[in-house]
């Protein structure tokens, strides 16, 4: 089972995929997000948004810049200020 994560900035849905895990730059430092993970917000700080597509995979990054990740029941939902 995969994670169903999207990206979206104030433009459009830069991104609605599926992952093995989200490595995520939250404020008060990075976290991973994985199916399962437990219900949370954070704000994002400026940095590297880690994407793995299997258990292993060497990692897809996107620059982000700042915003809000929520993680709940349908997944992960990243709503970045912009991609950097």
């Amino acid at each position: 089972m995969a994670l169903k994560f999207e990206i979206v900035t104030p433009e459009k849905l830069v991104r609605s995929d599926e992952a093995y895990m989200v490595v995520v730059p939250g404020s008060e430092g990075d976290f991973g997000v994985m199916v399962g993970h437990a219900p949370t917000m954070s704000t994002l700080r400026d940095g590297a948004l880690s994407i793995y597509a299997t258990d292993g995979a060497e990692p897809e990054t996107l620059e982000i810049r700042g915003g809000f990740a929520e993680v709940n029941e349908n997944g992960l939902t990243i709503l970045a200020e912009s991609l950097g």
